[in-house]
This record gives C-alpha cells, structure tokens and sequence, in this order.
C-alpha cells in the first residue's frame, strides 16, 4: 500500500471512533498551520527534497507530510505525482501563492488563510479581492428560465411552447 492510499485510509476512516478522528485532525491542523509558517516566510523559495526529508526537516511523520503534500499538490506550480509516492520519492513545494491562498480560502482554512506571513505576501486589498475570487469559483449561477410563451432560443422565431419545450 502506497502512503497516500495509508494516509487516507487512516485520516477518513469511517472505523475510528469520532472524537479519536476528531483529535488526529486537530493535531494535524497544527502541524500543517507550523509548516505553513515556515513555508510562508520566503514564499519565493522553491523547497524539495524526499517526503522523509522534508519530513524530518518540518517535525512531522511521514504520515503527517503525505497528508500535507496531498493537501499543497493543487496549489503547486507543477503538481507531485502523489499516487506512487514513497519515503524516497522526490517532491516540490514550489507552491503559486496565488493558486495556495484561493484554496485555502475553498478548503474553509480559516486557521491558514488568516496567517499573518500573507499580510507580507499580499496586501489586504489583493487578500480580499482572492477571496472574493475563491468563494465565486463553486457559485452556481443560472440562468433566466425560458417562460413557455417566450421565443425559443434556438433561433426558430417559434414560441418555446411549440419548439424545443415540446415533451
């Protein structure tokens, strides 16, 4: 069993007791919001090495770190291939800070996206106008309902009623 395949057996399990799962993932938050402190001081820096060096390098189990490089891998200029990955796989963290910010505002990472090392990234008008811009990307906008009488927009000239809004 590869480690992504491990660490998302471990972290969704549907086994584990709620409160148990409830404590991993509030361990786990900490730790990913300490990696992205360090990650965020020189956001410029293209950071790599293998899933257990960079694990040792940021405190964590190599568990920890794959469920943090499933996390980035959206975000990062070129994506990890995580599916293969193991202890010794090369990895990149050269993350698009752009692409890392909109994410964490999707994933609802309140605790990553209010980080002060963004106040040094962004201003606070690019901050707001990113989130403004994350929370638009799932917003289903429709369109104006076609009304029977109205004509139909295929282009017929006929009423919707005796065109395209036949049964």
């Amino acid at each position: 069993m590869g480690l992504l395949e491990s660490w998302r057996e471990k972290a969704y399990s549907t086994k584990t007791d709620k409160k148990v799962l409830g404590e991993f993932w509030s361990d786990y938050f900490m730790k990913e919001k300490g990696i992205y402190e360090i990650l965020l001081q020189n956001p410029e820096e293209a950071v790599s090495g293998t899933v257990k060096e960079l694990a040792d390098r940021f405190g964590v189990t190599v568990m920890e770190m794959t469920g943090f490089l499933d996390g980035i891998n959206d975000s990062l200029k070129v994506p990890n291939l995580i599916e293969e990955m193991e202890e010794d796989t090369l990895v990149s963290l050269d993350f698009d800070n752009e692409k890392l910010y909109k994410n964490m505002v999707d994933a609802k990472a309140d605790w990553l996206y209010r980080l002060s090392a963004w106040n040094d990234i962004f201003d606070e008008e690019k901050q707001h106008a990113l989130y403004i811009e994350a929370k638009k990307m799932n917003t289903v906008v429709k369109g104006k309902k076609i009304g029977r009488n109205d004509p139909c927009p295929c282009g017929s000239g006929k009423k919707y009623k005796f065109c395209c809004g036949r049964s």
